[in-house]
């Protein structure tokens, strides 16, 4: 598989985590950070990757 396709893979996954992450930061913040965590774990997997 090209890393492209996994670089892709992971910042759709990241946009989806932060979507995530808007919708539920005024209900329960605690998913929120955990979401947000998991985000910025996604896009740095996508940039180590790329790199």
């Amino acid at each position: 598989m090209p890393k492209e396709v996994v670089v892709i893979g992971l910042l759709a996954l990241a946009g989806f985590l932060a979507g995530g992450v808007y919708t539920t930061w005024k209900t329960a913040k605690v998913l929120a950070i955990i979401l947000l965590v998991l985000t910025a774990v996604a896009v740095g997997g996508a940039v180590l990757w790329l790199l």
